[in-house]
């Protein structure tokens, strides 16, 4: 496999990734494994961990299957490269939803970039649902461009400082920001 093709397979695999994170959201999550998300949208814990965390496990699974068929059938194959891909996505999605949004380490905090400000606002949009019904913005990485729109021309915050995006912090306030 050439590098532009194992390029192609990461990036598809990765894209693909999001939609697999959606529908997973919105019908698992939401749906017949809402006991595991539940926390997710209501703080019923006291540790640093939630019970929605076992999603990370349940993503990374395939990752770490694929990767294994990928090292027994070589790097001629697709297996492990797609493998590659969600793992990067993963860590897109810990990077943005874990530490930026819901703020589990203290990374990223005063950014202006729209469109880490637009995804923070989506997902507070999603948050504002507390049941497992009615939800919306499922995505993570992809989101309503209306949202983006509102962060170019400065709306969607109480203020135009980084310290005015304390106000969307969604969930219950700790000392370790957003859970």
């Amino acid at each position: 496999m050439s590098i532009w093709g194992i390029l192609l397979v990461i990036g598809a695999t990765f894209v693909a990734m999001e939609a697999v994170a959606w529908a997973t959201h919105k019908y698992v999550m939401h749906g017949f494994l809402w006991s595991l998300h539940k926390d997710h949208h209501h703080k019923d814990h006291h540790g640093a961990l939630e019970r929605n965390d076992w999603f990370f496990v349940i993503f990374a699974l395939p990752s770490m299957a694929l990767f294994v068929l990928g090292g027994r059938l070589g790097a001629h194959t697709p297996w492990g490269w797609m493998g590659l891909g969600i793992l990067l996505y993963g860590i897109a999605y810990f990077l943005v939803h874990e530490v930026f949004i819901h703020r589990r380490l203290s990374w990223f905090r005063d950014t202006r970039n729209p469109y880490l400000l637009a995804a923070r606002r989506a997902h507070k949009m999603h948050h504002k649902h507390l049941g497992r019904e009615h939800g919306e913005c499922f995505g993570m990485l992809v989101f309503p461009i209306r949202f983006l729109r509102e962060m170019r021309r400065g709306r969607g915050t109480s203020g135009a400082t980084p310290q005015g995006q304390a106000s969307m912090r969604m969930g219950t306030s700790t000392s370790a920001g957003l859970r």
